[in-house]
């Protein structure tokens, strides 16, 4: 019988939020609304759309398999070379084209713990040790805890900024002090899926460690703010060395046509981002004010999400929340009590307050 590698065997696989069509068939209800997966409400951009009708009938052609259109929007956009810029299906791809570039089997990764679990996954199934280091009390990263745990095989080191699932950053003097202190040849991966929600003076640049040289991959995606979810385009930003080793991994036309071409009109839609922020922002006044009402502890975000604590078990209330038609996200494992929340329109944020309420 074949036998499966034991660092393989040990992996829980990801597990995506609930679609509401399977919800819906399997309990035969309607008018489901989901807050799992920290998806834009607004939907994509009407330019993306319009861009998306006008390429469907090229669908018999391959895609540009080196994206020239994309990348060179994108580096435009952020002042680099072309050359400094790779693109992927989402940024999930590029975490896990960046391992396998840069990590050799017992090679360590180090991450956040509670972070996003692509990181552990992307290292352990490379055949790495992938090393979590628990949050501060307030639930952000442990930048200093981190750089605690570097020996000589450590070859990355993930940090989300914004993290996924606390909404919690690392301010700029942090990531500053951090990278006054780190040796060389480790890369940093600054994921930055959720830039665009992100707010204030202390919220680092990290193109500026970009510049100064550093062994820096900056990730960000279409998949969020831009909302283009179901097309998988995200982009990744380092020095040609990074992203040469990159595409050596990458697969051929690794992300469409389609997909192409939405973002790049996307990322020319500055007024329809601009709206889907300042929703965002509506949002999460109103379900942080409510939750305070019900007494809730949650942790204040720099997302498009919420992290709660109910204090009840988590998994018990994700069901009855199911079974109303609401679709939010347990976190950890069966006896935790944390869930996390994607703000929605304003409909949809007054029903999960309402059905959380009923549920509690």
């Amino acid at each position: 019988m074949l036998k499966v590698p034991q660092y393989v065997d040990k992996i829980t696989p990801y597990v995506t939020g609930k679609p509401i069509e399977e919800l819906e068939r399997e309990l035969g209800i309607s008018r489901s609304v989901k807050l799992a997966s920290n998806e834009n409400p607004l939907g994509p951009s009407p330019l993306a759309i319009d861009e998306i009708a006008k390429h469907t009938g090229t669908l018999h052609r391959y895609p540009d398999g080196g994206a020239y259109a994309l990348r060179s929007a994108l580096a435009k956009a952020h002042g680099v070379d072309i050359e400094e810029v790779i693109v992927g299906q989402g940024s999930n791809e590029l975490i896990d084209i960046a391992v396998r570039a840069f990590q050799t089997p017992g090679d360590e990764t180090i991450m956040g713990s509670p972070s996003f679990a692509v990181y552990y996954i992307s290292s352990a199934k490379a055949g790495g040790v992938p090393v979590q280091v628990p949050l501060t009390k307030d639930y952000r990263l442990d930048l200093k805890g981190m750089a605690e745990k570097i020996t000589s095989k450590t070859k990355i080191i993930c940090i989300a900024n914004p993290n996924n699932p606390t909404g919690t950053i690392v301010t700029k003097d942090e990531l500053r002090e951090f990278f006054a202190g780190l040796p060389d040849n480790i890369l940093v991966i600054m994921d930055e899926a959720y830039y665009e929600y992100a707010a204030g003076e202390t919220y680092p640049d990290s193109m500026e460690h970009f510049r100064e040289g550093r062994d820096i991959l900056i990730l960000r995606t279409f998949s969020k703010a831009y909302g283009l979810a179901g097309l998988r385009i995200g982009y990744g930003i380092a020095n040609k060395t990074i992203t040469g080793a990159m595409n050596k991994i990458r697969e051929p036309f690794n992300t469409s046509t389609l997909a192409q071409m939405a973002a790049i009109a996307a990322l020319k839609d500055v007024q329809h981002l601009r709206r889907a922020v300042e929703i965002n922002a509506q949002g999460m006044a109103y379900i942080c004010k409510e939750l305070k009402a019900l007494g809730i502890d949650f942790v204040p975000s720099q997302t498009n999400f919420v992290y709660m604590d109910l204090k009840k078990n988590a998994m018990e209330i994700y069901n009855r929340l199911l079974k109303l038609g609401m679709i939010i996200r347990p976190m950890g494992l069966a006896d935790t009590t944390t869930i996390r929340v994607t703000i929605g329109l304003p409909p949809e944020n007054e029903q999960f307050i309402r059905t959380l309420k009923e549920v509690l």
